[in-house]
């Protein structure tokens, strides 16, 4: 990232000597206002626009939307809690420490989502980012046999790629979640459904991730995200998906 604004390259010894130099408590006011709105305004530009190695566009990290939204609402919170007297003080505080850990979270997931890009590029698995959740959307075409729970030997080396990307970000857990087509019976579909995340989500588990990262459930034909009235459609609705959050601590 280029171009991005800093909010801690300015030290505290020019703040402060910068504000017992104005006299007046109205021009402190005002400039404890502006060095809030700078404040929040760098902790937006901190994610930056990047460029999508896939698509080539420009687009704006989560990490500058975490930043952003992390800085409003320490501003907010710190006024909130800060006697009269201090209360401008009280929103520049939080709007520093909101900025820094909002735009944490974002950029930690912005990495991990480039990553995986870039690891399972062609593979057929399909990448998406949802806020600061990541979802691996894998087809059942690629990951199982008709009708099977058995995971396809070609598929162990993609599946070898995840592992080496949630091995390096383990501040992360994820939910394993099966899924079928409308084709059979609804008992049957569920069970196929919970039997196939659990078995993605014990090879992850053998080969090294935490157990407690992982939870698994089946879903069997609801959720579909294609129409089953054809076969394309119903060949999307059989996947697996690995939903990935940082909410580990």
């Amino acid at each position: 990232m280029t171009g991005c604004l800093s909010y801690g390259s300015v030290s505290k010894s020019r703040l402060k000597k910068y504000w017992v130099s104005l006299p007046f408590k109205f021009l402190r006011e005002i400039a404890m206002r502006k060095l809030i709105y700078v404040c929040i305004t760098a902790a937006v530009l901190s994610g930056c626009q990047t460029i999508d190695p896939y698509t080539r566009e420009q687009k704006t990290g989560n990490a500058a939307k975490g930043a952003g939204i992390g800085a409003v609402a320490g501003a907010v919170l710190g006024a909130a809690v800060s006697s009269k007297k201090d209360r401008g003080r009280g929103a520049l505080t939080g709007a520093l420490v909101g900025g820094a850990v909002g735009g944490g979270i974002g950029y930690y997931m912005d990495q991990q989502e480039a990553l995986l890009r870039q690891e399972l590029e062609g593979t057929g698995v399909s990448v998406q980012r949802q806020g600061d959740d990541i979802r691996l959307i894998m087809p059942g075409n690629v990951t199982f046999g008709t009708d099977s729970t058995r995971i396809d030997g070609g598929f162990y080396p993609v599946l070898d790629s995840v592992v080496k990307v949630l091995m390096k970000f383990d501040k992360t857990v994820m939910a394993v979640d099966g899924f079928t087509d409308s084709t059979g019976s609804f008992e049957y579909n569920q069970q196929l459904s919970e039997a196939r995340a659990a078995a993605v989500a014990n090879y992850l588990a053998g080969s090294g991730i935490e157990r407690l990262r992982i939870s698994t459930q089946g879903y069997g034909e609801r959720y579909p995200i294609a129409d089953n009235g054809s076969a394309s459609g119903r060949a999307q609705n059989r996947r697996v998906e690995i939903n990935i959050r940082g909410q580990r601590t």
